[in-house]
């Protein structure tokens, strides 16, 4: 059967619990139809780039699935029309790659800024000095 990476948002003011419920439920939806879910995770409520349908933030959930074409459609279908669901994308994929997810990664395994102490910022070295005295008296 085909493999596909699902990741759907929920709405923001759902609980963990409820939104992991959705989980289940469309996990059901896929094996009543032939499919199964071969791992899942909650990535946890996350502020997104714009608003979608008045929220700012919202519940991500991400699928790894092996299905028929029919019961990933008839998942998005039902996805689709649920009044907590805010946005789905379905990937179709050739192998499911081993391990958690980039997102539930450490950050210092990424090389994001938490692998400097203290968060601290690195010379730019293509910017000069500043000069001397920047907070005294402009007015002259």
């Amino acid at each position: 059967m085909p493999l596909y990476e699902h990741v759907f948002i929920s709405r923001q003011d759902l609980s963990n619990a409820q939104a992991e419920g959705l989980i289940e439920h469309f996990s059901t939806v896929l094996a009543d139809n032939g499919g199964k879910v071969v791992e899942h995770e909650y990535w946890g409520v996350k502020t997104m780039a714009y608003k979608i349908n008045k929220n700012r933030k919202g519940h991500y959930a991400f699928l790894r699935s092996d299905a028929p074409a029919a019961a990933v459609q008839e998942m998005e279908r039902l996805m689709r029309l649920h009044d907590d669901v805010m946005r789905v994308l379905t990937v179709k994929v050739d192998t499911h790659s081993e391990g958690p997810s980039v997102q539930m990664q450490k950050r210092d395994e990424r090389g994001d800024r938490g692998d400097r102490p203290d968060g601290d910022r690195r010379d730019r070295g293509d910017r000069g000095d500043r000069g001397g005295d920047r907070g005294g008296d402009r007015r002259r």
